[in-house]
């Protein structure tokens, strides 16, 4: 198992008391796997090869012993449904209905699998990728669209789902995931919170920041980063000189590294780290070992800065494929299960076109509303040169 320190079996109660950490160094199992220092990638938890083969895990086969034929359909369907909304859209930008699009493909995996392991109490702090887990809190694919098409600022109720707002501000979503779980902890609920980010916000301030408060409060919340291995055009490997989940290390909690395209071990581990926060053990950070198979966004060229050979070998680890393997494998799926979900994939595919060029125009004064609480000279004066700018253009074509 990947897990960085003790503190994974010993709760942490106090700011006082630094689990896990000794007067030497101890050698983690990733190290004993790879030999400390050496540049081999550690081990990660996995339950499913690229191969669709089920392996035995001692720590974390317990959080999915339940999981039955049904659930994996169901996980299943989750990801094909997830990629074909997520295609959808990709096709929707480059035809002119959006404006920008970041594409999750390739990362169905870790987006579904610990989105499934949260109870509904629990809150998310999304960023602006994560249509997987929005997907699994009851969010309507086509609200996600309206901020991409330039109509609204999310389309959905925070707190209806309890799933925040997409946050395009990199990283600063695991301060205000904190602040939420700090609360949480106040309140005595025993309800968790999970933040989302990527490889390139771990690289941020205010990440470092949340680690810090989250640790020193005991605050029960997952950092879950999904680390796809390219920060837009930067590789992990320049903005890091150590796994990025042993960075938990130095902060007093535990990381663990998980195979990211293994919507089963996702799911566990993910349990295991919500249980934590839950029964009051602090945080716990997640790095999700995955690939973004496609564009950082639809503004992006990644042929520029990798090649073709490094994305042909995570295709053949593509998450999909190996749940349908083990399905197929195991009898646990028919070709009229496929067929049926085929079917549906094209239905949400139709639904998503129609819904987004259905879209109404926005209010244009909508851009003034609260931008004070109390109101605004300044703005009132920008609204009423605004007014007089749209005015000229029905001036312009006669009033019509």
């Amino acid at each position: 198992m990947t897990v960085e320190s003790t503190a994974a079996r010993t709760p942490r109660r106090s700011a006082g008391t630094k689990a896990g950490t000794t007067g030497t160094k101890r050698t983690t199992s990733a190290e004993k796997a790879t030999g400390a220092g050496k540049s081999a990638e550690p081990a990660l938890v996995q339950l499913l090869t690229p191969e669709g083969k089920r392996v035995k895990n001692a720590e974390f086969d317990k959080y999915v012993a339940d999981i039955t034929a049904d659930d994996l359909r169901g996980l299943y369907r989750d990801m094909v449904l997830t990629r074909r909304f997520d295609a959808e859209a990709t096709s929707l930008q480059r035809q002119g209905e959006l404006g920008l699009w970041a594409s999750l493909l390739g990362q169905e995996a870790a987006q579904i699998g610990s989105g499934r392991a949260l109870r509904d109490d629990d809150y998310v702090f999304p960023t602006y990728r994560e249509h997987g887990v929005a997907w699994c809190r009851g969010v309507d694919p086509t609200n996600l669209l309206g901020m991409f098409r330039g109509v609204n600022n999310g389309g959905w109720d925070p707190n209806g789902n309890n799933f925040h707002l997409y946050t395009i501000v990199i990283g600063s979503q695991t301060l205000h995931a904190t602040g939420y779980a700090m609360g949480v902890a106040k309140d005595g609920a025993d309800s968790a919170v999970i933040a989302y980010f990527g490889d390139g916000a771990s690289s941020q301030g205010d990440v470092a920041e949340a680690f810090t408060f989250s640790a020193v409060y005991n605050a029960p919340v997952v950092f879950f980063c999904q680390n796809n291995q390219w920060a837009i055009s930067e590789p992990t490997e320049k903005q890091s000189r150590v796994p990025l989940y042993q960075r938990a290390q130095g902060f007093g909690f535990p990381g663990v590294r998980v195979d990211g395209n293994d919507v089963l071990a996702n799911l566990a581990v993910t349990k295991w780290a919500l249980e934590r926060a839950r029964a009051g053990e602090g945080p716990t950070l997640v790095e999700a070992f995955t690939y973004r198979m496609g564009a950082h966004t639809t503004s992006d060229d990644p042929t520029r800065y990798r090649g073709d050979e490094e994305r042909l070998a995570w295709e053949a680890k593509d998450p999909i494929l190996r749940l349908r393997r083990y399905l197929e494998a195991s009898n646990h799926a028919d070709e009229g299960f496929f067929a049926e979900l085929e079917a549906e994939s094209e239905a949400l595919g139709k639904r998503v076109r129609e819904a987004v060029r259905a879209m109404p125009d926005p209010d244009h004064f909508a851009i003034f509303e609260n931008v004070y609480a109390d109101g605004h000279a300044l703005v009132d004066e920008e609204r009423a040169q605004f007014a007089a700018y749209q005015a000229s253009f029905a001036d312009a074509d006669g009033g019509k």
